[in-house]
């Protein structure tokens, strides 16, 4: 492996700027400017919310969940191997582009999305979510690699931090396009957001360009002359394995991660639909609201970080649940828009917390003479996007059976009480 000297606040910045090259991405796509869109055109007077796939009828909703719970799928049982892969033969930093660059074409290509385009529009809906994923693993297997134990808090706090304000900046981008089309001459409705999807491609690749230049290229783990694709992948992977049953506080923490991402990952997807299918906000509220949640979550990172360093991550994780679980019910009783207001307030708050100390938490359990990163992380980011996948598919059938959104806030409660109590035992486990 290349001489890497950790805790240079340059190539941090480097790193950092990743995040704030696809958090972009997450937002406009995944959860505000693309679901609008995405709904509008499918949506007709002739077949109502019902539109053809191949040749198959399908609700529009249920097209689009589909697709990207089977992204995330398919990244979940793949990862494993392709990080072991990476790792077997150094291929880290040419795999993470690779992803990267698929992401980011495909995101460029939903400019051409329409309803007559619905089939080649929903495959790049997928391949841009499989990009994102694929290269936040890479970028996260970075992390232990960059900083020491003690600095690890902080540098995932910026990590995340960077993201936060970048997708942000683009979002305010987004909007006066969207908004405001008169002011560029936009005369076609479907246009301004074509032309986000295209601007969020443009900036996802743009900045990556930065950490792609300054992340240093890792050397292969182990001896790969005359072993073949399977043999490596088998071999890293099994190795990665082993020292992971070696790991006890590996094998405590991700079940804990695991219960309470349900919970968190959900939430954040969903938090916007919640508040408008419930007091009917309308889009400037809801833009308002995304934008308060993100610039708070800023502060979340860093406040999250520096409480780490006087009460331990354990600790302070579990006070970050036990606020989500507070979140959960106090959105069953939900009634007035202040009182969403304070509520996304305090998601922010806890969401950038918790993704940032999670992140470093798990960094910190990997033993420094470890080489093989991406292998490790790979088994915290499936755990992660199966998280995502449960979460929602809960959420939607609670909802299809109640009839009411609410019980599917307060169902995922149940969630963060299980990770909860996970992370208890491990304090506990800690202390004996």
């Amino acid at each position: 492996m290349e001489a890497i000297a950790k805790n240079n606040k340059k190539l941090i910045r480097s790193w950092a700027m990743f995040d704030w090259a696809n958090s972009a991405y997450n937002l406009v796509i995944t959860s505000t400017i693309f679901p609008v869109y995405y709904t509008a055109i499918t949506t007709t007077k002739e077949h109502g919310d019902v539109v053809k796939f191949f040749g198959i009828e399908i609700v529009n909703t249920a097209l689009s969940n589909f697709s990207l719970a089977a992204a995330y799928l398919l990244m979940s049982f793949s990862l494993p191997f392709i990080s072991s892969y990476a790792d077997a033969k150094g291929l880290k930093k040419q795999i993470m582009k690779l992803f990267t660059y698929v992401g980011a074409i495909a995101c460029m290509c939903l400019f051409f999305f329409k309803l007559e385009t619905l089939e080649i529009g929903i495959v790049c809906f997928a391949l841009a979510a499989m990009g994102y994923i694929g290269g936040v693993l890479f970028n996260n297997s970075y992390l232990p690699l960059l900083a020491t134990v003690d600095q690890q808090d902080r540098v995932s706090a910026q990590g995340f931090a960077f993201g936060y304000i970048g997708c942000v900046t683009l979002q305010i981008l987004c909007f006066i396009v969207v908004l405001k089309p008169e002011w560029f001459g936009i005369t076609d409705p479907s246009l301004p957001a074509r032309i986000s999807f295209l601007m969020v491609g443009l900036w996802w690749l743009g900045f990556s360009m930065i950490p792609f230049k300054y992340l240093p290229k890792i050397e292969p783990t182990g001896n790969n002359l005359g072993k073949s694709f399977i043999q490596n992948v088998r071999d890293e992977f099994n190795h990665v394995i082993h020292e992971i049953k070696g790991i006890p506080e590996i094998k405590q923490f991700l079940p804990a991660f695991f219960f309470y991402a349900i919970g968190v990952q959900t939430l954040m997807i969903v938090a916007s639909s919640f508040g408008e299918k419930i007091l009917h906000l309308g889009a400037e509220r809801l833009i308002a609201t995304i934008l308060l949640i993100l610039l708070v979550a800023i502060l979340g990172a860093f406040l999250m970080s520096y409480l780490s360093k006087l009460f331990g991550n354990i600790k302070v994780l579990i006070v970050v649940v036990m606020i989500w679980i507070s979140i959960c019910i106090a959105a069953f009783y939900l009634s007035t828009p202040m009182q969403f207001y304070i509520i996304a307030a305090l998601v922010g708050l806890v969401m950038g917390g918790i993704q940032s100390l999670s992140r470093s938490t798990y960094s910190k359990l990997i033993p420094t003479d470890i080489k093989d990163t991406t292998a490790f992380f790979s088994f915290y980011d499936v755990t992660e996007k199966v998280a995502i996948v449960i979460g929602l598919f809960s959420f939607g059938l609670i909802e299809q059976i109640t009839h009411n959104i609410r019980y599917s806030a307060l169902v995922l409660s149940l969630f963060f009480v299980i990770g909860l109590l996970l992370l208890v035992r491990i304090l506990i486990s800690n202390k004996s």
